[in-house]
């Protein structure tokens, strides 16, 4: 079983450091709103990064073997966080953004479709683990095919 071992570095202030298991590191900072400088990435707002990821990853992965390979992909995320302590996003909702001069739509439904079973199983995972609660959809997406 494979492990991954990151490290997280209190800098200043609200700002810390993480590096990752490829040897890159990032910054992390709270808001002016909440007492940072805002000089990093947000530690919540990684969270729906690394969904975006793990299903952009898979996604593209499939369009290659299915040869339906696309000029641009984009996800983007909107997620609602909660107003009361401790905050955790309620609904979050993925759309996946595809342009090509010769887009295969079933093929890509079908890439989006096998992704979302990822999607779910990663948002499972942080759910299980940070004890959260979701109260409503988090796999709703739509597929937008622009013709270039």
């Amino acid at each position: 079983m494979a492990t991954n071992t990151v490290s997280t570095t209190w800098k200043e202030n609200m700002q810390f450091e993480s590096d990752n298991p490829s040897d890159i590191s990032l910054a992390m900072d709270a808001g002016e709103e909440s007492g940072g400088d805002g000089k990093g990435y947000r530690p919540k707002a990684l969270m729906l990064s690394s969904l975006a990821g793990c299903s952009g990853l898979d996604v593209v992965s499939l369009l290659k073997k299915m040869h339906a390979e696309v000029a641009e992909f984009r996800i983007d995320i909107t997620a609602e966080l909660t107003e009361d302590h401790p905050k955790y996003y309620n609904k979050v909702k993925v759309d996946y953004h595809f342009s090509d001069t010769e887009l295969q739509p079933k093929k890509i439904q079908k890439a989006v479709n096998l992704s979302e079973q990822s999607i779910v199983e990663l948002w499972k995972c942080f759910v299980n683990l940070l004890k959260w609660k979701l109260r409503s959809s988090y796999t709703n997406y739509k597929i937008q095919l622009i013709h270039l």
